[in-house]
């Protein structure tokens, strides 16, 4: 049976996301750095990258008066990245969950990633955090590495890798 994920798997997710995008790592470059913290058959961290996510709309002041269009999000803010047939219906899932965080309802991921066959949820979450992490440092006016560092200091993080 594999380990459950530990309270320092969180923060090391959340320290590695982080320090990527610090240094400006491309989204498949971070699904490299932390590929080794997800446990087969479990949606860590990818619940993780979702409430970060959310996080960082919520230092952006993201609401219904200053929202973000999801429409050209991806193109905008995951360039790097391309989804085809259902990956678009995951990502799309991974970024709506992470607003939802925001405004404070609690999706079922277990529910919903069941049908997702491939044991990726973590990979689309993350890849949804970075787009909409990356898009809120913009709607600031700010450099993405900079608002990641802002939600290092919110999650007590010194040390990103």
């Amino acid at each position: 049976m594999a380990r459950r994920p530990t309270e320092e798997d969180r923060i090391e997710a959340i320290a590695r996301l982080l320090g990527g995008l610090e240094k400006g790592s491309d989204a498949h470059e971070l699904a490299a750095a932390v590929a080794d913290l997800h446990p087969k058959n479990n949606t860590f961290p990818g619940e993780v990258f979702t409430e970060l996510a959310a996080d960082a709309l919520d230092i952006a002041g993201i609401s219904r008066d200053t929202s973000i269009p999801y429409e050209g999000l991806q193109e905008a803010h995951l360039p790097e990245c391309s989804f085809r047939g259902r990956e678009n219906r995951k990502i799309q899932y991974a970024i709506l969950t992470s607003a939802a965080f925001r405004a404070g309802l609690k999706p079922d991921l277990l529910d919903e990633v069941t049908w997702w066959h491939n044991d990726d949820y973590w990979r689309y979450a993350l890849f949804g955090a970075i787009g909409l992490i990356r898009a809120a440092a913009t709607r600031q006016g700010i450099p993405a590495a900079r608002l990641a560092g802002q939600l290092a200091e919110r999650h007590g993080i010194t040390d990103t890798p």
